[in-house]
C-alpha cells in the first residue's frame, strides 16, 4: 500500500517537474495544438490529453477547435435589377488542418481578415447577379447557401471549413430608403386626397338627392293633406247643410249654442249687451229663438 502511494506521488512530482520544465503541455477538448520547432511545424495535435515535447527547442501553438464567427462591415452593392442594396452578413467557421490554417495565416485574427475578404468577395458577386427582390424575399436562403459553398471552396485553401454564411440584413440605402418612403407618403396622400374628393362628391350627390326627394314629399304630403282636409269640409258643409234642412229651427238653436260656448271660454271674457236688442243671445231670452220681448 505504501509503495502504491509513493508510486502515484512520484509520478505526480514527475509530472510537476515536467511542466516547470516546459516539457509537459495538455490539450483541452475545445483547443488543437502544433508543436513547432524552429518556426517549423514538428507535429499537430487534435485529441485531447496530456503530451510532451522538447524544452528550449520546441514550443506549442494552440488553435481554437470550436465553431468561430466573423463579422463584415455593411457593403453597399448594386443588383441585377440596377438597385442598390446594403448587406450586411456574417460567417462560422471550424479549423480543419491546422497545419495549413498555421502555416497560411498562423493565427485566428490572420484567418479572420483572409475569411471576410472571400466572403465580402462572395457576398457582392453572387447578390450582384440576382435582383433586389430576390435577396430581400424570393430567394434569400438560396443565395446564401451560394455564397457558403463559394466561400468554403475558397477557405480550404487555408485549412478551414465554412458551416454558414448570412445576412443579417439586405435593404435599401438610408437615402434610398428615405426617398422610397417619401414617394410612398406622397403616392398615399395624393390616394387620400382623391379618396376624400370623391367622397365629398358622393356626399353632395346623395345630400341633394336627399333634399329633392324630402321636397317632394313634402309637397305631396302638403297636397294629399289640403286634398283631404277639402274632402272633410266639403262633408261637413253638407252634413250641416243637411242638418238645417231636416230642422231649420233646432239647427239655428245647436249653432247659437257652439257660439256661446266658444265666446265664453276665455277667463277674463267681459260681455256687455242689451239683452232686448242683442240677436245673439236671442236664444236666452226665448229658447225658441223668437224676438226678445220689448225688441222692436
Amino acid at each position: 500500500m505504501k509503495n502504491g502511494f509513493l508510486g502515484l506521488a512520484g509520478i505526480a512530482v514527475v509530472i510537476v517537474i515536467a511542466f516547470v520544465s516546459g516539457v509537459a503541455f495538455v490539450v483541452t477538448p475545445t483547443t488543437q495544438a502544433l508543436v513547432l520547432q524552429f518556426g517549423q511545424v514538428k507535429r499537430p495535435i487534435v485529441e485531447p490529453g496530456l503530451y510532451f515535447k522538447v524544452p528550449f527547442v520546441q514550443n506549442v501553438e494552440y488553435l481554437d477547435k470550436r465553431i468561430l464567427d466573423i463579422d463584415l462591415e455593411p457593403q453597399e452593392l448594386i443588383a441585377s435589377d440596377k438597385k442598390r442594396l446594403v448587406a450586411d452578413a456574417f460567417a462560422r467557421y471550424r479549423i480543419v488542418d491546422p497545419v495549413q490554417f498555421y502555416q497560411s495565416v498562423r493565427t485566428v485574427a490572420g484567418g479572420n481578415q483572409r475569411l471576410s475578404t472571400f466572403v465580402s468577395s462572395a457576398v457582392r458577386a453572387v447578390l450582384a447577379d440576382a435582383t433586389f427582390f430576390e435577396v430581400v424575399r424570393d430567394d434569400r436562403a438560396g443565395l446564401m447557401e451560394k455564397i457558403r459553398k463559394q466561400v468554403d471552396e475558397e477557405a480550404k485553401g487555408i485549412g478551414v471549413q465554412v458551416v454558414d454564411v448570412k445576412l443579417r440584413r439586405a435593404d435599401l440605402p438610408q437615402k434610398n430608403s428615405e426617398a422610397v418612403f417619401q414617394r410612398m407618403q406622397t403616392e398615399r396622400q395624393r390616394e387620400a386626397t382623391e379618396l376624400r374628393a370623391k367622397g365629398g362628391e358622393e356626399a353632395s350627390r346623395i345630400r341633394a338627392k336627399a333634399d329633392a326627394e324630402k321636397e317632394i314629399v313634402l309637397a305631396e304630403a302638403a297636397r294629399d293633406a289640403d286634398r283631404s282636409r277639402g274632402d272633410g269640409d266639403a262633408a261637413r258643409i253638407k252634413i250641416l247643410a243637411e242638418a238645417y234642412n231636416k230642422d231649420a229651427s233646432f239647427f239655428a238653436f245647436y249653432r247659437s249654442m257652439q257660439a256661446y260656448e266658444a265666446s265664453m271660454k276665455g277667463t277674463d271674457t267681459r260681455v256687455l249687451v242689451a239683452p232686448s236688442s242683442s240677436e245673439f243671445f236671442r236664444f236666452l231670452a226665448d229658447p225658441k229663438g223668437g224676438a226678445v220681448a220689448g225688441a222692436k
